[in-house]
Parts: C-alpha cells; structure tokens; sequence
C-alpha cells in the first residue's frame, strides 16, 4: 500500500468530513471561479482609490485639460507606480481574504481552522514566520552578494530622510501583511487543503504549487528559472503550512519574504519596483542566474538553494511529540 507524502493532517480531516473532495478538474474550475470573483472584487475595492489619486493629481488635470493624451498616459503610469498606488493595491487584497473564508464556511461547510486559523501560539508562529522569512530572503542576498550577482549599498533617500523611509517601510510592512495572508488564504488555506480532501497531500501540494506559480506569469521579468522558484516556494510554503499546522507562520513569511525585498534591500518583488527603500541593490550585468535580472532576486539559483534547502530542513523537522515517539 502506498503511502502519501505525508499523513493527511487534521485540518484536512476535518475538511473532508464537512464535505467531500471533488474531482481535481472541478477543485481547479472552481478555484479558478473564487479567484476571478476575488479579483474582480478587489479592483472594484481599487476603483475609488485610484480615482482619487488621479483626481487629486494637479498634472493629469491639467494634461486632461489640455487634452494631451501623451501626458495622460505618462502621469497615470507614474501614479500606478507611486507609494499610495501600491499600498491601495496590497490593502485591497483583504477583500480576497473575506470572500475566500466566506466561500469555504458557506459552501465548503468548513471550519476557519481548516484553514489554519488556530487560536493556539497565533502570535507566536506569526513571529516566527517573520523571523524566518527575513533571514530567509536575507541567505539569498547573502549569497548573491558573496558569487558576485548584486552589490548593497544605503539607499540615496535613506541617507536623505531616513525618517520617512522608515515610515513608508511600516506602511509596507501593514500592506505586505494582508497580501501575504490573501495568498496563502487561497492557495493553501482554501485550495490545497480542499485538494487534499479527496487526493494524497503530495498531489495537493504539487497542484496548488503550480497554481500558485503560474499566478505571476503575467509578471514583469518572468523567466524559465523564476517559474521553477514560484513552485518551489509554493511546495516550501505548503510544507511549512502542514508542518506548523496554521496559516499564522507561512502568512508572515510571505509578507516578510516580500516587504524585504523591496522596501528593505531595494530589490524587484516579483517583476514589481518598489521606488522607496533602506538599501539600494544594483544587479551585476551579465549575472542574471545570481541575482534574477528584471524579475527581481526571485528569479536567481540563489532563492533555489535556500527554497529547497529550507524545503528538506522542514520535510525533516521533529515536532517534539514526533521525537516523543521514538
């Protein structure tokens, strides 16, 4: 008899006793329709957001004014890369959050621990998942910093006004947390976890892996290498996930993973360019296997090294009840 990757962990349990797993096509049909829903919805939340950042705009007024589409066009891509843009976007996503645990409680008949909202130790498996996605990422940059790929140095507007750095840094930090969290909500909480349901978790953390990746394919700077490090932190996330049994930890190293990338080392967050930053990263020409060229650190062998050695340390990893048992 063959055994899965690992046992089905209790949360999927519970998640299949609520109601039955499907066939892999409708779980993925379905998701797909909860993601759409969910997208949609956080554009409409977008909507007057970005109505008052171009209505309060004094030069796309006067370049609307004067009916000069050029310049329209050419302030509307500065203000959808602007600080306020960007937090508006990541705020939004907590709509996500909303409609994904309302569709698993509603229609799944499921129980938000399922998802791995577990009252016990939340705050510290939040702590600790933020720790861990800091020194994480942190390895990464270490490495490509050592095999020549990036040089670091303090950022121009960090010597300039350190205060207000720091401040859009805890703005960020505020918005990552949600994004973070509306990510692993849908991938893992929701649909490995209902993958799961029916599936061995192995098959499940595969599938939601590859979802998970081909979710940035849109993005800026995507390579072949970029791809197989979305899966590869999509199986570390999955790992982690089962391995703690919560969503808290995965969720901060999410966040942490991606506010350290941008407003901390100044480096590209997937394909995305963050203006403010404590340390400016200037990617070496020729060196894009070291430091990810336009797709950002993420798109590099050395964020490979660390998923998958980080994958093999959690897939080994004793619980102390486990080491009890031996």
């Amino acid at each position: 008899m063959k055994r899965d990757l690992f046992q089905k962990p209790k949360m999927v349990e519970e998640a299949a006793q609520a109601q039955k797993g499907l066939l892999w096509i409708l779980e993925i049909l379905i998701f797909v329709a909860v993601f759409l829903v969910s997208n949609i919805a956080t554009l409409i939340v977008m909507l007057p957001i970005e109505l008052v950042l171009m209505f309060t705009n004094g030069r796309y007024l006067s370049a609307i004014a004067a009916n000069d589409t050029k310049a329209v066009m050419m302030i509307a891509e500065e203000i959808a890369s602007s600080n306020a843009y960007m937090l508006g976007m990541l705020a939004s996503e907590i709509i996500m959050i909303v409609i994904v645990c309302l569709f698993c409680k509603l229609l799944q008949k499921r129980r938000m621990t399922t998802m791995g909202f577990c009252k016990k130790a939340a705050v510290k498996e939040y702590l600790i998942g933020m720790a861990a996605g800091f020194a994480c990422f942190s390895l990464a940059v270490l490495l490509s910093v050592i095999t020549g790929g990036l040089h670091l140095e303090i950022s121009p507007a960090f010597r300039v006004a350190p205060v207000k750095i720091i401040g859009i840094f805890l703005l960020f930090l505020i918005g990552f947390m949600i994004q973070g969290m509306a990510e692993e909500v849908i991938c893992r909480g929701y649909f490995m976890v209902s993958y799961a349901r029916r599936y061995p978790v192995y098959a499940a953390i595969v599938a939601n892996a590859l979802i998970f990746a081909a979710l940035h394919l849109l993005n800026s700077g995507i390579s072949i290498l970029a791809f197989v490090n979305l899966f590869l932190f999509g199986v570390f996330a999955s790992v982690y996930f089962i391995r703690r049994g919560n969503i808290w930890g995965i969720a901060a190293f999410h966040s942490v993973w991606n506010l350290v990338q941008g407003n901390f080392y100044g480096i590209k967050v997937s394909g995305m360019e963050l203006s403010d930053s404590i340390l400016t990263a200037t990617t070496m020409e020729g060196r894009e296997l070291l430091n990810g060229g336009a797709f950002g650190l993420e798109g590099s062998l050395p964020v490979t090294v660390v998923l998958v050695v980080g994958t093999c340390m959690l897939y080994f990893w004793k619980s102390k009840e486990q080491k009890a048992e031996i």
